[in-house]
């Protein structure tokens, strides 16, 4: 409840600030509007008293410059006003900015209470690490046990194991040892393509050969 009606009161706060600052801006041109107006007529009066002076007419040209006096005074007046309407606009805005700064804090600050609110009991996060401790400890445990050899598989003995295992290895590298070497086998001799292992040509008999043979077919007659 309180909330709301302090949330009421700042946004009406604010909402009066921008409201006072419009009208103060509409008072500020409307009195900018009036200094023109007046520098306007001064200016129109030194004029006639001009026109009044050329034409000899002396008091004319005095109440001319009487009220171009007046008018004066009144745009020094209006001025014035001004630099305190300025002024007034200058603190209000200051204010403004000052009280969304505050609001701006506030709700920072709420908002890492909100955030600290909870962990600010450190007997509870003591009480959620042991939790987390806990469990870790179980699952380290329940994968031991997991891991751990049952039955059959749980009587064996590792060093025996490992013994049998040697020997068998042994009894496999004598054996390599005792195989007899095999010879390499001959690598075939390659022959080009499109060559042809070249055979002796067969001799042309001649005519001494045909009379030897005659002459050993009538011997062995």
């Amino acid at each position: 409840m309180f909330n709301r009606v302090f949330g009421k009161g700042k946004q009406q706060s604010q909402t009066n600030a921008v409201a006072t600052l419009d009208k103060l801006n509409e008072t500020l041109e409307m009195l900018e509007k009036k200094e023109k107006v007046l520098i306007k007529k001064a200016s129109a009066e030194v004029e006639k008293a001009k026109e009044y002076t050329r034409s000899k007419n002396k008091r004319a040209a005095i109440q001319c410059l009487k009220r171009k006096r007046l008018y004066e005074q009144q745009i020094e007046q209006l001025g014035n006003f001004q630099l305190r309407v300025h002024d007034q606009m200058i603190l209000l805005e200051g204010a403004k900015a000052t009280t969304e700064t505050v609001d701006a804090l506030r709700t920072g600050a709420s908002a890492m209470k909100a955030m600290h609110k909870t962990t600010r009991n450190i007997d509870d996060l003591d009480k959620t690490m042991d939790e987390i401790n806990e469990q870790t400890e179980n699952m380290k445990q329940i994968q031991e046990a997991l891991s751990t050899p049952i039955g059959a598989t749980a009587d064996f003995d590792e060093d025996e194991l490992e013994a049998e295992l040697e020997e068998l290895e042994g009894a496999e590298l004598e054996e390599q040892l005792l195989q007899p070497a095999t010879a390499a086998p001959v690598a075939p001799v390659s022959i080009p393509s499109g060559r042809q292992p070249t055979r002796p040509a067969p001799q042309k008999s001649t005519a001494e050969d045909d009379e030897l043979a005659a002459l050993q077919a009538e011997m062995a007659l």
